[in-house]
């Protein structure tokens, strides 16, 4: 399906109406500022139907978003445009990057594939760009653009139209050919990767270890890295999918988990030993709790589990063997 665009978010955005209108009188400046937004607005959801429901999206968002829908229409290579993160859910606000999904062509992808920092450009005002290796997702163009008076972060996932069903979570549709993106997302749904309370547990003591060998040496700044490791890998995971979230790590944990957030914040450490100590002490012990919390009847090594929750085989010899070594340190 395609959307026509009639280009209002560029000119009202860009050119602006209420630069181009001259008035002396400041209060009607203000006015006349307040009806071309809305009259962008109204005109950026009638082009563009599936902008319609993203209600909480600020005009420069909005003026981002019907730039690059518009754009990307016009490229033969590209099969549809999809986007995900806090847009996908309705839940974006001032501080919200756009994560876009580009499905291209499959015989096209290798060729566009070199051209992404030109495509790039041509979306906006574009400050600077790099791809996403240090997030494994080299596909990843990751942006920065000056739209109007605002900055906006955006995300540019170019992904061949097949491999758009290997997803985290379940994009929305801005536009497609055929219905080729909806079908291949109603194939399977997106879910956030989440580990096996066995491989945390296989590993979590280990942590602990190399953690308290740290303290040990008096390196507390690469100990303070490490217990931010061990929140963002462990503790807040294994959290949110108690209490039914999305296992994503520690990103919006305040909000979602606003008690395990204070006890967090209560163990925050200083730069010393015994703060160090008291710290990983701490996350042991929350970590010990959703242990118990997910699993069921945590077992011995050797023995099989029984109850509801998944089953894990808790090395109990390595967990007392780790907390004693930190005790040492």
């Amino acid at each position: 399906m395609y959307y026509r665009s009639f280009g209002w978010g560029d000119y009202l955005t860009h050119y602006g109406l209420f630069y181009t209108l001259k008035f002396s009188d400041w209060f009607t400046q203000v006015i006349v500022r307040i009806l071309a937004i809305y009259l962008w607005q109204v005109c950026s959801k009638r082009a563009f139907p599936m902008l319609k429901m993203m209600t909480s999206a600020l005009p420069h968002q909005l003026s981002f978003l019907e730039r690059i829908i518009r754009i990307t229409q016009q490229n033969e290579q590209f099969a549809g445009l999809s986007i995900t993160g806090s847009a996908s859910t309705n839940e974006l606000d001032q501080y919200s990057d756009l994560d876009f999904v580009l499905a291209v062509k499959p015989d096209s992808y290798d060729m566009l594939y070199t051209q992404r920092q030109a495509l790039a450009e041509s979306f906006g005002e574009l400050l600077a760009c790099f791809t996403g290796e240090h997030v494994g997702e080299p596909r990843v163009l990751i942006c920065l653009y000056q739209e109007g008076e605002e900055l906006l972060h955006v995300d540019l996932k170019f992904v061949a139209l097949p491999d758009v069903a290997q997803r985290v979570d379940n994009p929305i549709v801005l536009w497609e050919k055929e219905g080729q993106l909806s079908d291949i997302y109603r194939g399977a749904e997106g879910h956030y990767p989440m580990h096996t309370l066995q491989w945390f547990e296989d590993r979590f003591w280990v942590w602990i270890q190399y953690g308290a060998a740290k303290i040990g040496r008096g390196e507390f700044f690469e100990t303070l890295e490490f217990i931010s490791f061990l929140r963002q890998t462990v503790i807040a995971p294994l959290a949110k999918k108690a209490h039914g979230f999305e296992p994503n790590g520690i990103r919006r944990i305040e909000q979602q988990l606003p008690e395990l957030t204070a006890e967090l914040k209560g163990i925050l450490p200083n730069l010393d030993k015994a703060s160090l100590q008291s710290c990983l002490y701490a996350l042991a012990d929350i970590y010990v709790h959703y242990r118990e919390m997910l699993s069921s009847n945590a077992s011995e090594q050797g023995d099989e589990c029984e109850g509801e929750g998944e089953c894990v085989q808790v090395n109990h010899k390595a967990q007392r063997a780790a907390l004693d070594y930190l005790s040492r340190v």
